[in-house]
């Protein structure tokens, strides 16, 4: 059966572990200039609906970094720009590479590809989820701190596809979040996927999401999609700005994580983005690190100890 990466909970935590520990493995090959091509004669399509600048470039260079190749395909330049249904577009994409990965707006778009498709499916973004972005996340707050079982990450910002995939994870891996949002943009549990809401708590202050947290992240107040709302959004997300106050009382080890792009000034400022708690760089360089090891598992699946070293 293909297995597909479409949402945070499509992998069990036996899975994320193995991935967070090939992770550590590929990574070090890389800062080590060691070859290592485990998919040689493998390629990948990437399939384009909404821009990209990290999403693009950690696949490519990836799949290239592994010995594989990358085929750009823009929706606007094909024929799903044109009417094609998707389900005909995954019946002939999938019987000419080896794994998709697609970014575009509604998840149901996703699923459909998915659902007609032989090969498995990435999801790089969609209104509703980002779980590679989480998947990096998550990664590089174990590299820097440790396991993230038990610890409490604030959210403060829109409840966006950031947002609901967080919440996803909280439940995978037994994390708590810590979720404020301005009045009209709260959580939406069945929109997030979100079934088992024990990990998740909301708050009308963000100062008090952000009490004791051991990550307090963020993103753009308007998402890809949503730029007509723009200055509807700048006036209700003022309060939601991260700075050094609500940083002062997260723990004093607390790190900031932002996806990025960000707007210095609206969703987080200077100081905090690049003051000495963000692990922002790192987090971005560990898309391109999480995504191999996840390439790697959904072609050949987990590799024993042997193999592994190789």
């Amino acid at each position: 059966m293909v297995k597909h990466f479409l949402q945070f909970k499509d992998l069990t935590r036996d899975e994320l572990e193995y991935l967070f520990a090939r992770t550590r493995v590929i990574k070090d090959r890389f800062k080590r200039y060691e070859k290592y091509h485990p998919l040689v004669d493998r390629t990948l399509a990437m399939i384009f609906e909404k821009s990209s600048t990290r999403t693009r470039l950690s696949f490519e260079a990836g799949m290239h970094q592994l010995g594989g190749a990358a085929i750009y395909l823009n929706t606007r330049d094909t024929q799903l720009g044109r009417g094609e249904p998707v389900e005909d577009a995954a019946e002939v994409i999938s019987r000419m590479v080896d794994i998709v990965m697609i970014r575009t707006f509604e998840q149901e778009i996703i699923e459909r590809f998915a659902g007609h498709s032989r090969v498995p499916v990435i999801n790089g973004l969609t209104n509703e989820y980002h779980p590679c972005q989480i998947l990096a996340d998550i990664f590089t707050y174990i590299e820097h701190r440790g396991d993230i079982r038990g610890k409490t990450v604030a959210w403060v910002g829109d409840s966006n596809n950031m947002c609901n995939t967080w919440l996803q994870a909280a439940v995978v891996l037994d994390f708590n979040v810590h979720v404020s949002t301005p009045p009209g943009y709260e959580v939406e549990p069945e929109r997030a996927g979100l079934y088992d809401t024990s990990h998740f708590e909301s708050f009308a202050d963000p100062m008090e999401a952000c009490k004791g947290a051991d990550l307090v992240t963020t993103d753009v107040w308007t998402s890809m999609g949503f730029e007509a709302e723009n200055e509807v959004r700048k006036q209700a997300f003022a309060d939601w700005r991260v700075d050094a106050d609500m940083m002062k009382v997260a723990r004093t080890d607390a790190v900031f994580m932002h996806c990025l792009p960000a707007h210095r000034g609206e969703e987080v400022d200077a100081d905090v983005i690049d003051g000495p708690q963000s692990v922002v760089w790192d987090e971005a360089e560990n898309r391109l690190h999480t995504q191999k090891a996840l390439m790697e598992y959904l072609l050949l699946g987990k590799l024993d100890n042997q193999e592994a070293k190789k």
